[in-house]
């Protein structure tokens, strides 16, 4: 289904209703503790309607917006990554009987998820993690099975935060792929795409009507400004040469200089999947659990094996995680680890901003 429909805003209750009626659990951007997260929503007045955020490097914060505006805070710290990969599970469980053990998987709780707000950015993110975690050589079963019969409803950006960038990474600032529906948030309506038979079923269901022409106009328009606006870019045209080719430039001390090894911005990145497994063994010896938790390629402890740390500098941890994400992930997995969101850029305290390092990097790049 190709047509554009035209939702009043009125008929988002109804949309939310439903989805709850078919069981869905749905989420959606909620306003906690001087962000928005996704959460679960109820009702339309759950969301953040009349918020806006500013943010910039090392900085963000909620404030007043347009009254009747729904969806007009761009994103949080939250994305839609934990929903899918757990920063926490139990994997397996091996118990001891009679002088021999038994292992078992421990299945996810894997409840039906309704994402409603989901941006064109995360989406793309959603993809990446799908391209780890479905499609590659190990299919991971309990990523699998969260993500089986998630429901996704994107909203189109019109306005971008000074830290986007997602132009500059072909990733939006409109959903164009991954979506069951997308929303493109005007004065009074919604204008509504579909982009799957579940899709197809909402419309119907909800009893939306085609959109005029000059509404899908309008639509289009507004984030056609919003891309031709975006303030932040990256120039990829020479990625992942310029970083291979470039492990031994002086910017990364300078980064590293700066860098606090944090961790926020892999904690808040929504494609990073640094993981680290451990087991958890009974005082009494009879039972063990293989638990699985998010890690970070910048804790010193994530590169010591066997005795020796291999990347025990900043300047080495930054430059495996910049490298990565822009250059190697693009040979491992066919894709960049980026999709130009900006949080890395907003939730890292002391500001560090990926694009300046990658601007920085080629304006100082060695004679070859």
């Amino acid at each position: 289904m190709n047509e554009s429909f035209h939702m009043p805003k009125g008929k988002l209750e109804e949309l939310i209703a439903l989805l709850w009626r078919e069981e869905f659990k749905v989420l959606g951007p909620v306003a906690r503790d001087g962000s928005v997260a996704f959460d679960e929503v109820r009702r339309v007045s759950d969301l953040p309607v009349g918020f806006r955020e500013s943010q910039e490097p090392g900085r963000y914060r909620l404030g007043a917006g347009a009254a009747d505006e729904v969806f007009g805070v761009v994103n949080g710290a939250g994305s839609l990554k934990p929903f899918f990969f757990a920063p926490e599970e139990t994997l397996l469980e091996l118990q001891l009987k009679q002088r021999t053990f038994t292992v078992s998987e421990v299945p996810p709780a894997a409840p039906r998820l309704a994402f409603i707000g989901a941006r064109a950015c995360d989406l793309a993110a959603l993809a990446v993690q799908d391209r780890i975690f479905l499609h590659d050589r190990f299919r991971d079963t309990h990523y699998a099975a969260r993500r089986k019969d998630a429901l996704l409803i994107a909203i189109n950006c019109t306005r971008s935060a000074p830290t986007c960038f997602c132009v500059s990474m072909g990733t939006g600032p409109e959903a164009t792929s991954g979506f069951d529906l997308a929303l493109t948030e005007m004065e009074d309506h919604f204008v509504v795409r579909s982009g799957s038979d579940a899709g197809d079923t909402i419309v119907q269901k909800i009893a939306l009507t085609p959109a005029a022409e000059e509404q899908v106009v309008a639509a289009s328009a507004r984030i056609e400004q919003c891309a031709s606006g975006m303030q932040r870019h990256m120039d990829i045209s020479d990625l992942p040469r310029l970083l291979y080719e470039e492990a031994e430039n002086p910017r990364w001390d300078d980064v590293a200089s700066r860098c606090l090894s944090c961790t926020n911005c892999t904690m808040v990145c929504p494609t990073c999947f640094c993981h680290t497994v451990v087991d958890v063994q009974e005082l009494d010896g009879n039972m063990s659990q293989r638990v699985r938790k998010w890690d970070s390629c910048f804790s010193l402890e994530h590169a010591h094996i066997h005795g020796i740390n291999f990347r025990p500098r900043i300047r080495q941890r930054y430059r495996q995680w910049l490298t990565h994400k822009l250059a190697s992930w693009i040979d491992q997995f066919g894709t960049s680890g980026c999709v130009g969101c900006g949080r890395c850029i907003t939730w890292c305290p002391v500001g560090i901003d990926l694009t300046e390092e990658v601007a920085a990097i080629r304006a100082n790049r060695s004679k070859h």
